[in-house]
C-alpha cells in the first residue's frame, strides 16, 4: 500500500497520472490574463502528492497546478 494520497476529481472519480480531465468552470490563471475555458480538455496530468491539486499543461499555459474541484475525468 502507498502512502501517496488519493486524488479525486468533483465527482469523486479516482485520478491516476496520465488521465485526462475536462476544466468544469471557466479559470483565469493567476499571473497572466489568460482564461481557460470550461470543457477545455488537459490530457496527462501528473499528481503532484498534494491532496486536491494536479499539475498539466495547456496550450495556453506550462506548469499549470489545478484544483481538483474545477476539473471531471474525461
Amino acid at each position: 500500500m502507498s502512502d501517496e494520497p488519493i486524488v479525486r476529481d468533483s465527482n469523486g472519480t479516482q485520478l491516476q497520472d496520465g488521465d485526462s480531465v475536462t476544466l468544469i468552470k471557466d479559470l483565469k490563471v493567476k499571473g497572466t490574463s489568460e482564461t481557460i475555458k470550461r470543457g477545455t480538455l488537459v490530457k496527462n496530468i501528473h499528481l503532484n502528492g498534494r491532496d486536491g491539486e494536479v499539475e498539466c499543461n495547456t496550450k495556453q499555459v506550462k506548469g499549470l497546478v489545478l484544483k481538483t474541484e474545477f476539473v471531471k475525468k474525461a
